[in-house]
């Protein structure tokens, strides 16, 4: 990102959004609404005064509203460009940001700006959505303050997490048992989700591997009905990861239920020869959910779905980036769910049609 944003040829429009697309002769024109940030962009060096001052405390959305940031805020530590925003429906026009910043860039009254911009091409990479913790109610995602998303999990491995390691967010302790549930929001048709969301197996086992590097007395496992390992090298690191002492347990969990200690009963009907039902216990459970499409595609461009709502590409073998109208290609997620390999694959093969086109043009 920081490349693109000095490359002499890319202009980043930040904290805006594509409002609408009109078809020219020669391409679209598009409408970009940029977001009022309250703040002179040009003016402000990113110094976070006006940060350190603000005393209005919300959810940090970005690090899972495990911690709490300010109405006046850089979003995250590497956002591009390094320029504070004010967030209006929290902001109490205090003027203690404005008392402080030394370049006075503060300007509350700023109103969003409708930008028109002609272009030739449209590449769609709108990527896609988080399933619902909260749509299977057994499982309480968003009633038990020790399940969590797998999101929520990456930010606690991340290296600038919310605590800089890995606690339950319920009473702050050192997790000594994390379980996943796979399948949790995809290959449910009483979801309306019937499809694999593929990358979920995967991601599972990766934070499984990390957190037992972090945390290596922890009892780690994972509950599954199919492990789907079917990328490249992916079949070897399931493999490593039960070398490596992860429990993986075939079975189907069919509630989570919140224990005296805020630990979480796992209540499982095995999937094997046994058969069994069982209860286990565990300090952390995380819900791997699946991909949804983004559900205002359409409101852009008038494009073919298919019956999964995701972008429909009518060649997949021999053209998987171009869509059903001119001049439109599609990229990454919106097409279908994959993983991050994939989608730069398709970013890649989105730009050689771009080329193709203009050759031919």
């Amino acid at each position: 990102m920081a490349a693109a944003a000095h490359h002499r040829d890319i202009t980043i429009h930040t904290y805006s959004e594509v409002e609408d697309l009109q078809p020219t002769e020669n391409g679209y024109t598009a409408t970009v609404r940029r977001k009022a940030r309250s703040v002179d962009e040009v003016a402000c060096i990113g110094c976070r005064q006006c940060e350190y001052a603000c005393p209005v405390e919300v959810p940090d959305e970005f690090q899972g509203g495990f911690t709490s940031r300010k109405a006046a805020y850089v979003p995250f530590t590497n956002a591009i460009p390094q320029v504070a925003l004010i967030d209006k429906e929290s902001c109490t026009l205090c003027g203690a940001c404005a008392n402080v910043c030394p370049k006075d860039c503060i300007v509350y009254d700023q109103q969003d700006q409708l930008i028109p911009i002609e272009v030739e091409h449209v590449v769609l990479a709108t990527g896609w959505e988080l399933t619902s913790a909260s749509s299977k109610a057994q499982y309480g995602g968003d009633r038990i303050a020790n399940v969590i998303s797998p999101l929520q999990m990456e930010r606690l491995l991340a290296p600038h997490g919310p605590y800089g390691r890995v606690l339950r967010p319920a009473d702050g302790k050192d997790p000594a048992s994390v379980a996943w549930v796979q399948c949790a929001g995809s290959r449910d048709k009483t979801l309306g989700v019937p499809w694999c969301s593929r990358v979920c197996c995967m991601y599972a086992i990766k934070q499984a591997m990390l957190l037992s590097g972090a945390l290596p007395f922890a009892d780690l496992t994972i509950y599954y009905m199919d492990i789907r390992a079917f990328g490249k090298g992916y079949e070897e690191f399931y493999r490593s990861a039960k070398a490596m002492g992860i429990e993986f347990v075939k079975a189907k969990v069919g509630r989570l239920e919140e224990a005296a200690d805020r630990s979480v009963n796992v209540h499982i009907e095995r999937i094997d020869e046994r058969g069994q039902a069982e209860t286990r216990t565990h300090d952390m459970v995380v819900l791997s959910l699946g991909m949804a499409p983004v559900p205002d595609t359409r409101e852009l461009l008038p494009l073919d779905l298919g019956e999964d709502g995701f972008v429909d590409v009518p060649h997949p073998k021999d053209a998987p980036c171009r869509t059903s109208l001119p001049h439109v290609t599609a990229a990454g997620t919106v097409t279908g769910p994959m993983d991050i390999v994939d989608t730069i694959a398709e970013a890649s093969a989105a730009a050689m049609e771009i080329c193709r086109e203009g050759d031919r043009g």
